[in-house]
């Protein structure tokens, strides 16, 4: 897995390449968590290279979100590949998250 990130005015931009599985999760948690202690609050994870999300991926976004509401953010997601659109329809996470076909809709939206 490869994350990069992007940097904006309104939101911040995580792109996740690869598999999110049970050894990557972690990493991605500390990402998505730098973001948020940093007070970063409106993320957009932009998804269009994420080859495999598994359950432990899902819990990472999941509790992100959590995280954030609280605080008054929330994230997004954009651009999901197939296959990630197939996990977050299996485990009903759909009304969770905000899901875009763009990130650029996303990063106005969150």
């Amino acid at each position: 897995m490869e994350i990069t990130t992007r940097d904006y005015s309104h939101a911040n931009v995580i792109r996740v390449v690869g598999r999110v599985d049970a050894s990557t999760a972690p990493d991605f948690e500390a990402k998505l968590n730098e973001y948020i202690h940093a007070g970063k609050v409106r993320l957009v994870v932009e998804m269009d290279a994420t080859d495999f999300l598994s359950s432990a991926g899902v819990r990472t976004l999941i509790s992100a979100q959590k995280n954030l509401k609280p605080r008054g953010g929330r994230l997004a997601i954009a651009q999901p590949s197939q296959r990630v659109s197939d996990v977050l329809d299996l485990a009903g996470m759909r009304p969770l998250f905000p899901i875009f076909d763009t990130t650029e809709a996303a990063i106005a939206e969150v």
